[in-house]
């Protein structure tokens, strides 16, 4: 830097700035006056007896400055006014001093600086020194601004001072001066003056100007290294830490031992492994192995890069462990899930002679909570209230953590209700143990008292709450929370947001759940796929596939949960159209997720394009159990009974082990194949070989082999000797059958057993009739119609969709669009024909009962 004065300017504006000096002392007292007569010109210089005076005085106000001691002071000075010798310039500068440093700094101390006759270097750094350590740093500048404008040169403390006012003021606008007046007398060869700028310009946020000025420096300390290398280290400028500290290393500088543990700790946010054990042979080569601090910065380091073992090396060199040690390795084991370990070392503190404090506690009731032992957890309690600490705030909060955690809430209860005082972080840790399972319902009954009791709920309180009325479904005290949300303003919080939002989603409540979405400043993929998953649980599948295209055109790219739950949503409508074009998505995204690939077999199947299935299906390198089954009831369900046997064949040839649903699929594709005796075989083979318990479903699939095949009788007494209580579907089965071989006696039978499951369903007496009115009983067909008629018994028409240029639309919607296409259902079959190319129809019984 150029060698430049102080501009008068800046003199001017930083005296503006310092604070009002009192009044100007009267004018001086007369000549008698011994005070009076040092100032006067004349005043003969004082005799050895007096000079020894004065420095008894000077020596008795350097220990009153010391001690703090102002009366004392106040009290020598009042007697060498009285009758002491005329102050020198030394003894105003210790009166100077004992002022400052007793807090008379803007009284005493400034009068006592204002009469100095002859005010040099070391007056004005002490004032300087004084008004920086008193955090008034405008007036320290000012101070310092108005020495140079009198001539005095600044010496090295002086800049210091100064620099010291800049750092405490964070002024970056002086900094520079002081720095040009420090080049300018070449200040800088003194460490402190250098250290000292490196402060101010870290202090004033200069981080990058303060490495310059470092590695500029003739002259570098270690107090220099140490200021930068904390500063990037408050920062969290981990990797800027290592970066200075190799410059350090490169520099040969001394390394002190206060600048390791920042490196230390920089190594363990990093995850530098390498690096803290190179620091760690450091610390061996520089013979400071028993520094308590080093010891522990290496015990969190080693516990956090490498293992437990590594910490526990260095835990067992130290030669006299403190309580310091004893919880760093203890937080150690319970980080590393050694709980066993963590209470061997609690246990040796006793004999170690180290007495366990408030962190020790802290740290062995989570590691004792993770164990489920709750007699160890009920004997760490024991000794808390024994040793005193069962009333300090953190422990009491660990011993309710270490109940819930442990699943013991009736006892976290207890131990809640003994706090004296709990805020809102202890009713949140209490709170924490009911989200889920049966506990919901006591969660609520929390946060009913805690609002009770005036304590003010923050985000985490919320999204707790929110979690049991999830778990609940209960939609009604939901929306009183999202009332205290809203109240409260915390409904712009992200986290609570996708909570609210999730707990309406559980609910199956998809109005407000898509009101809390649309207020969603920022909706990420995972807001997008809960918002999709709620139309589809509601049977909205249409708004789930408008909510995927747009959050295409929000750029937003979606995920294997997004694109499963979109074609989930094609599968349910049969909405083929759509199906294809998420298909074409992930072809040209280049998605290759099994996940994905489920869900593409599972849609092809569900929306009868079978031959693309088997597609899907052959491309995939593995298939796991649920593709199997799925292909396997693809082919059955669609007719290609052979088909999915050859596959379930394939299917044991490579080791998959068949579970119920692949039985299911198998049986079925017997069923539509009419394959008797492969069906009685298969059935057999479930039970007999791989030990599944048949389930309804089985039975249902044994008895529509068999009724197909015209085993009636058969059929009917699989239903009465089988372990599980059948269902009207069964008897259906066999009602349906009884039509086709016209087996009257069977059919009255059944439609007995279906209307005594279910009174209220006509489809029993419709079948009958029907099966009548083949067998030409016209009279028995009209006493049944009679009756229904009587009961007021009538049939709901089924429900349709069409798909038209990939949207969905209901039948009727779809008569109104299309005018040509308004016949009457009764034609509807017929126009069908006339439908233009690229028009999908999905029927689903839509002529109703007569």
């Amino acid at each position: 830097m150029a060698s430049l004065p102080l501009p008068t300017l800046l003199h001017d504006s930083l005296l503006s700035r310092a604070h009002h000096r009192p009044p100007p002392s009267p004018p001086p007292p007369p000549p008698t006056s011994r005070l009076a007569a040092a100032r006067h010109p004349s005043t003969p210089s004082p005799s050895p007896h007096a000079d020894e005076l004065l420095r008894s005085y000077a020596a008795a106000l350097q220990g009153c400055a010391a001690s703090r001691a102002l009366r004392r002071g106040q009290a020598l000075h009042a007697r060498l006014l009285r009758s002491g010798p005329p102050p020198d310039a030394f003894l105003h500068a210790s009166l100077l001093n004992m002022y400052c440093k007793c807090g008379r700094l803007s009284t005493d101390a400034r009068r006592v600086f204002d009469g100095m006759p002859h005010r040099d270097v070391v007056a004005w750094t002490a004032m300087i020194s004084a008004h920086a350590a008193a955090g008034d740093a405008g007036s320290a500048l000012a101070l310092f601004a108005e020495m140079g404008k009198e001539g005095v040169v600044p010496n090295g403390f002086a800049l210091a001072a100064a620099l010291k006012a800049c750092a405490v003021g964070s002024d970056s606008g002086f900094t520079p001066q002081v720095h040009v007046q420090a080049v300018k007398l070449q200040g800088l060869v003194d460490p402190y003056v250098g250290s000292s700028l490196v402060e101010a310009y870290v202090s004033c946020g200069e981080v990058d100007v303060a490495e310059r000025v470092l590695l500029e420096l003739p002259v570098r300390s270690d107090v220099s290294w140490n200021a930068l290398l904390n500063e990037y280290a408050r920062d969290g400028d981990y990797t800027k830490v290592m970066m200075v500290f190799d410059k350090l290393v490169e520099s040969g500088d001394e390394i002190s031992k206060y600048t390791l543990p920042s490196v230390l700790k920089c190594c363990m946010e990093l995850g530098l492994a390498k690096s803290g054990q190179a620091v760690h042979g450091l610390v061996i080569k520089r013979g400071l192995e028993t520094d308590s601090v080093l010891n522990n910065c290496l015990i969190e380091m080693y516990s956090k890069c490498l293992s437990a073992e590594e910490a526990y090396e260095v835990f067992a060199r130290i030669d006299e462990p403190d309580v310091m040690h004893c919880s760093a390795m203890i937080s150690c084991f319970d980080r590393h899930d050694m709980a066993p370990e963590a209470f061997d070392v609690f246990m040796q503190m006793s004999d170690m002679g180290v007495k366990p404090n408030q962190y020790i506690f802290v740290g062995i009731a989570i590691a004792a909570s993770k164990t489920g032992d709750m007699n160890l957890c009920c004997s760490v309690h024991a000794q808390i209230v024994k040793s005193g600490f069962s009333r300090t705030k953190g422990v009491c909060d660990a011993i309710v953590t270490m109940y819930v955690k442990a699943g013991a809430v009736q006892d976290a209860i207890l131990a809640f209700d003994l706090m004296h005082g709990p805020d809102i972080t202890s009713w949140n840790t209490l709170l924490s143990g009911f989200y889920s399972g049966d506990n919901c319902e006591h969660g609520l009954r929390i946060f009913k008292k805690m609002v009770c009791e005036g304590v003010l709920a923050n985000t985490y309180t919320y999204i707790g709450i929110l979690r049991c009325c999830a778990s609940l479904m209960d939609l009604r005290f939901g929306c009183q929370v999202h009332a205290c949300i809203l109240k409260s303003g915390l409904q712009i919080d992200h986290d609570v947001s996708r909570m609210l939002l999730d707990m309406y989603v559980q609910a199956g409540c998809s109005k407000n759940a898509r009101l809390i979405f649309d207020q969603l400043k920022e909706r990420d993929v995972f807001s997008w796929t809960i918002i999709m998953s709620t139309y589809a649980k509601t049977d909205e599948g249409e708004k789930a596939i408008e909510c995927f295209r747009s959050m295409l055109q929000e750029n937003k790219r979606p995920n294997d949960a997004t694109l499963a739950t979109s074609l989930s949503v094609c599968s349910d409508l049969a909405c083929l159209g759509s199906g294809l074009q998420l298909h074409s998505y992930t072809i040209k995204s280049g998605w290759n997720s099994s996940v994905v690939s489920g869900a593409l077999l599972d849609m092809y199947v569900k929306c009868g394009n079978i031959t693309d299935a088997g597609f899907i299906f052959d491309e995939s390198d593995t298939h796991d159990l649920v593709e199997w089954n799925t292909i396997i009831c693809g082919y059955a369900h669609h007719g290609h009974g052979y088909k999915a046997l050859e596959a379930f064949q394939e299917m044991i040839d490579e080791g998959k082990v068949p579970d119920e649903i692949t039985f299911i699929g198998v049986l079925s594709a017997c069923s539509h194949a009419g394959l008797l005796d492969e069906g009685r075989s298969y059935f057999k083979l479930l039970s007999n070989v791989y030990g599944i318990t048949p389930t309804l479903e089985h039975y249902a699939c044994m008895v529509d082999i068999l009724a197909k095949a015209g085993k009636l009788a058969e059929a009917e007494s699989i239903i009465i000797e089988m372990p599980l209580t059948p269902d009207a579907s069964l008897w259906k089965t066999i009602m349906g059958a009884c039509r086709i071989h016209r087996n009257i006696e069977i059919a009255e039978r059944a439609a007995e057993k279906m209307f005594e499951l279910q009174p209220d369903d006509i489809s029993s007496s419709i079948l009958l009739s029907n099966i009548y009115a083949d067998l030409k009983r016209w009279n028995d067909v009209a006493k049944l119609r009679s009756m229904l008629v009587d009961r007021g018994v009538k049939k709901e028409p089924g429900c349709s969709w069409i798909e038209i240029n990939g949207k969905i639309h209901g039948l009727f919607e779809f008569l109104a669009i299309i005018p040509w296409m308004n016949l009457g259902l009764e034609k509807l079959c017929v126009a069908a024909d006339e439908i233009p190319e690229g028009i999908v129809l999905l029927w689903h019984d839509i002529v109703p009962f007569p």
